[in-house]
């Protein structure tokens, strides 16, 4: 049986707000599915009922972006990532997901507060220079996306610290994420069937919103495609600061709720 009208009054502005995320327009927009979703159904549910959305969104935006992304980035970041998709299956009921939040959301204000600083010393005419490809950072912040990305959907503010400051070109960049994200969602839809997160009845729920996820997708895509460089970062970076205060805030509130 399929939801109430309640639920789709919840669950229609949640997937427009991933799909344009999904479409290229950072990950804040994707942080706020879940906790907007949850407003009807449980974390848990909406987490599970996001995952095939993700999923179809990610066809959508691989179609659109075929032809950008940088092999030498995802090469760098998915073994770790790999990686942590499989620590978090193992770890997946003592898992402190509130704590997680919390750090990867602090580390996250914490690396755009220091962009920000960057910026202002290159006012007095020290040059930003793009960041060189590193074993170590990309094993450390693919793992953590990853990871982040199963237990408590917030792989996104760990790519970003590795990817911005190589400062690809707008579309390249784009598409990089989205073939990383795309290949994330599709390994944790294993661990996620064998958890018991994905039913029959989450799945055709899900299916309802396929039109919906694939248009809000397209229309971030489209917007992003029209974005100057010297307006694309800067607007990643505040996403990024935005879902590293949210990632934070949820961390925090749950904490100290006990929750």
């Amino acid at each position: 049986m399929l939801p109430d009208l309640d639920f789709y009054l919840v669950a229609v502005p949640a997937v427009l707000l991933v799909g344009l995320s999904k479409g290229g327009m950072g990950e804040a927009l994707s942080l706020m599915g879940v906790p907007i979703l949850s407003l009807a159904v449980s974390p848990v549910q909406a987490a599970a009922l996001l995952l095939p959305i993700l999923i179809a969104m990610d066809i959508v935006s691989l179609w659109i972006w075929r032809k950008h992304g940088d092999r030498k980035t995802l090469t760098m970041l998915l073994p770790g990532a790999l990686a942590g998709i499989a620590i978090g299956w193992a770890t997946s009921a003592y898992v402190p997901r509130d704590a997680l939040r919390l750090i990867i959301g602090a580390i996250t204000v914490v690396f755009v507060l220091r962009y920000v600083y960057t910026v202002w010393r290159s006012r007095s005419g020290a040059a930003i220079l793009p960041k060189q490809h590193r074993l170590g950072p990309a094993a450390l912040w693919g793992g953590f996306a990853g990871y982040g990305s199963f237990v408590a959907h917030a792989g996104g503010p760990p790519f970003q610290i590795y990817a911005l400051p190589l400062k690809l070109d707008p579309r390249e960049y784009t598409g990089t994420i989205v073939r990383f994200f795309a290949t994330l969602n599709a390994v944790k839809l294993i661990p996620y069937f064998a958890l018991g997160q994905l039913d029959t009845s989450n799945l055709m729920t899900s299916a309802t919103l396929f039109p919906l996820a694939m248009v809000a997708t397209a229309c971030g895509a489209w917007i992003v495609r029209r974005m100057k460089p010297q307006v694309f970062y800067p607007f990643m970076y505040t996403m990024a600061f935005i879902a590293g205060s949210r990632l934070v805030w949820e961390g925090l509130t749950s904490l100290l709720s006990g929750g």
